[in-house]
């Protein structure tokens, strides 16, 4: 079973439809048992890093996450706000500490330019292979919705890059964690390829 972690936002129910469009058992959830005894687990959704970090805390998923999950080797993937929370530390809401699962921080795109947030289609740019990317072409654009970019502090965490005003970290992971800034969800069948993809992932690279 694949646990789609429940904490109080919205898009969950959309990433459902598409695991069980693609065949695969899943199921929303916010209680840390289910989310333990799950195969693979999903932490999607919008919302803000400092209410996201307020709900894992006080439905106990945060603790489960870093340890049953993460550290446990358990496939876990993120997609939008789900790649922001893992890292240490966000600016958003004035300064919010994270899940920690991976080093680094999130940070507002910069200067006056650039209409924030970004919202529409964009390329993504592989730099590192990942099982996620079977089948998918370098470059093939997928649907963002952010204000907010990753910035890890290891290259290494990079897997794929992305251009809005700057090149910002759009596909992060290490070992068993991967995470998109974009929406898998939503970006048709491309999207849909990938969230297979990690549906049958083992959590090795």
């Amino acid at each position: 079973m694949i646990a789609i972690v429940d904490y109080r936002a919205g898009n969950l129910a959309s990433v459902l439809r598409a695991v069980r469009h693609l065949g695969h058992d899943g199921e929303i959830t916010d209680d840390p048992d289910k989310v333990r005894a799950a195969d693979r687990v999903i932490f999607p959704g919008v919302g803000a890093a400092g209410e996201t970090m307020a709900n894992l805390t006080r439905l106990g998923l945060d603790q489960v996450l870093r340890t049953d999950v993460f550290e446990a080797g358990k496939p876990l993937l993120g997609i939008c706000i789900g790649v922001q929370v893992i890292f240490e530390e966000s600016d958003e809401d004035g300064g919010t500490t994270c899940l920690g699962l991976l080093p680094g921080r999130v940070e507002r795109f910069p200067g006056d330019a650039l209409k924030v947030p970004q919202i529409g289609w964009n390329r993504v740019n592989r730099r590192r292979p990942h099982p996620l990317f079977e089948g998918v072409p370098d470059g093939a654009e997928f649907y963002f919705v952010n204000s907010y970019r990753p910035v890890p502090a290891d290259d290494g965490l990079v897997f794929a890059t992305t251009e809005y005003g700057v090149e910002f970290a759009s596909v992060v992971g290490r070992d068993n964690l991967v995470a998109s800034q974009f929406h898998l969800e939503k970006s048709g069948e491309i999207g849909l390829k990938m969230l297979d993809n990690f549906c049958k992932w083992n959590g090795t690279v």
